[in-house]
């Protein structure tokens, strides 16, 4: 197929996701579309030997995944194991660069599983979040963006949350955020530089509250992740794209859940907010006109 076909195929795709958007979602009930979705009662709840898997994708983004992962250095957690699965492609030299220097890294209870993908997959967010879903073994799985970092405490404090929990979804009904960040913020600048561990100054950082589990912050319950996926039934969500898809399929994935998630308090689970964005080509009309999108919701809104 070729670049125009893909191109044209995939209008036609975002004209049916917004068909899909705006019918479906508004007017179907989701479990419909979700067959497998295992009954509340019959969820294990987790013990004391609680293992969290966190999933993220990197594409162009490599100072950020640099400080997410640095967190689970400095902070191994002690409550919990983790698997730490991150989805990049290896023609972002950046991100290799990052991951094989944390590969290097042993972490007490932490175990890293970084995943390559043909970078039409990682393009689209909810096939890799959809194959660890189905693959993973840990009793909660938490679907994250590589600008989350989880500093001091916050997950032990979530395995005491998670013990004995029977529910299909849950968030943290806060983190703390920076302020929208330029591309020359010594935050970024630094990270950019060569790969090592690296520490954040929460002084810059302030709390942002959230009414339902949003794409970063989906923090699903390891039965219904083997036996649902993610947005598995939902075709247009599991087809390759030729660039960075944005990520409606959050949304889709809480509609087949039939839940906004419950939620739970977990401290210093930090956010860094950042007006450029790596996945989209820089200097191009759509990332200069996102970028005044964020920046105008900032001053808005706060988002």
């Amino acid at each position: 197929m070729s670049e125009t076909q893909v191109n044209e195929f995939t209008r036609w795709d975002g004209i049916k996701e917004s068909l899909f958007r705006l019918t479906a979602l508004k007017l179907l009930p989701g479990r419909w579309f979700n067959p497998t979705l295992p009954e509340k009662a019959s969820l294990t709840p987790a013990g004391d030997d609680l293992t969290l898997e966190i999933v993220s994708h990197c594409w162009n983004y490599s100072e950020f995944q640099l400080y997410q992962l640095s967190s689970l250095v400095n902070y191994p957690p002690t409550a919990l194991k983790v698997v730490h699965t991150v989805f990049y492609a290896e023609e972002d030299a950046d991100t290799v660069r990052v991951l094989d220097f944390f590969r290097g890294q042993s972490v007490p209870n932490v175990t890293w599983n970084f995943q390559p993908l043909p970078k039409e997959q990682l393009f689209r967010r909810a096939i890799g979040r959809n194959r660890a879903a189905k693959a993973s073994q840990a009793d909660w799985v938490w679907f994250t963006d590589c600008d989350v970092v989880f500093h001091e405490g916050a997950l032990d404090t979530l395995a005491a949350k998670l013990k004995g929990r029977q529910e299909y979804l849950v968030y943290p009904q806060q983190m703390l955020a920076t302020d929208l960040l330029p591309k020359d913020d010594p935050l970024i600048v630094k990270a950019k530089q060569q790969p090592m561990v690296m520490e954040l100054d929460l002084t810059r950082f302030s709390v942002r509250k959230f009414s339902r589990a949003t794409g970063p912050i989906q923090i699903a319950h390891g039965d219904v992740a083997r036996a649902c996926g993610y947005c598995d039934t939902l075709a247009m969500y599991q087809k390759p794209m030729p660039r960075w898809a944005k990520c409606y399929e959050d949304r889709a994935f809480r509609w087949l859940l039939g839940t906004a998630g419950v939620p739970i308090e977990v401290p210093k689970v930090l956010f860094i907010r950042h007006a450029e964005k790596g996945r989209y080509q820089q200097g191009s009309q759509i990332s200069v006109l996102r970028k005044t999108i964020r920046r105008v919701k900032s001053a808005l809104i706060g988002r």
